[in-house]
């Protein structure tokens, strides 16, 4: 089995022992995906509403750079620090799939990290 190791300067930068994303078997497994805006490098926004429109928006530009598209999403894993967050977090959520929507996990964050509120991974198809 092949693999391929994703990357585009359109999605958050991720640490050096991360990838943004790695295609195989005919799937896309995008690393956890925080609210980092990849112009400033910085966490856009200080809603859950906000940083959640952030992190799908770097899921679907690292998916457009693998060949898939958030149509292909079949899972998801949302992480959040509150979990009194998630009626904000859902509210953006069903903007962006307000129909058919991929299979959702959620889970708390491990560790406290100051501003962070949501990170979000996914597995789509290729």
């Amino acid at each position: 089995m092949s693999r391929h190791i994703v990357y585009t300067p359109n999605a958050a930068k991720p640490p050096p022992m991360y990838s943004q994303a790695v295609k195989a078997a005919g799937l896309v497994f995008v690393s956890g995906t925080a609210p980092t805006d990849p112009a400033t490098g910085a966490f856009k926004g200080t809603s859950i509403q906000e940083q959640t429109r952030q992190c799908l928006t770097n899921i679907r530009a690292i998916l457009e750079a693998a060949g898939s598209s958030m149509d292909k999403l079949v899972s998801v894993t949302v992480v959040m620090a509150d979990e009194d967050d998630f009626a904000g977090m859902n509210e953006e959520w069903m903007r962006w799939f307000p129909t058919q929507p991929p299979a959702r996990q959620g889970a708390k964050l491990p560790a406290r990290i100051p501003g962070l509120k949501v990170s979000i991974a996914a597995i789509a198809e290729a």
